[in-house]
């Protein structure tokens, strides 16, 4: 889920974000809307902090799930995306967005990076020191960024 537009540095980089385990079935309106809106937000902090960490994925609720094509691929029901960034002022925030063709920004979709982990039921970042974790796991304001 590396986006093709974060690996313009190498021909190579931009073929594999096509590749099948780069990719999962998303809503034409969510990757065209307010999942782009994610993606270049990363992208100008990035160029902004330097380093930062992204982790993103798909979120797959108990449940029945819609599945497509031949090969009977299964549809998440939402996305996640964290983003840490451990410069001179370290923070982190989230989002999930339902995997539709959702409206609005991405302003309706932030998440702190705690209530993200408690949706996935994963947790990200498990190396950092307990205070800092609890300061960047804790936040979810854009203003902040």
């Amino acid at each position: 889920m590396c986006p093709a537009g974060d690996n313009k540095w190498s021909k190579e980089a931009m073929y594999e974000s096509f590749l099948l385990s780069n990719i999962c079935p998303q809503d034409r309106g969510l990757n065209n809307g307010v999942w782009n809106q994610i993606e270049l937000t990363c992208r100008k902090w990035a160029e902004q902090y330097g380093d930062i960490y992204i982790v993103c994925g798909p979120i797959v609720y108990r449940g029945e799930h819609k599945y497509i094509g031949a090969n009977k691929v299964l549809v998440p029901e939402a996305f996640f995306k964290v983003v840490l960034c451990l410069g001179k002022h370290p923070k982190g925030i989230g989002f999930v967005v339902k995997n539709t063709n959702v409206k609005g920004k991405k302003d309706m979709w932030v998440n702190s990076i705690s209530q993200v982990e408690r949706i996935t039921e994963l947790t990200f970042f498990p190396n950092l020191d307990k205070s800092q974790s609890k300061k960047v796991k804790s936040g979810a304001d854009l203003a902040e960024w």
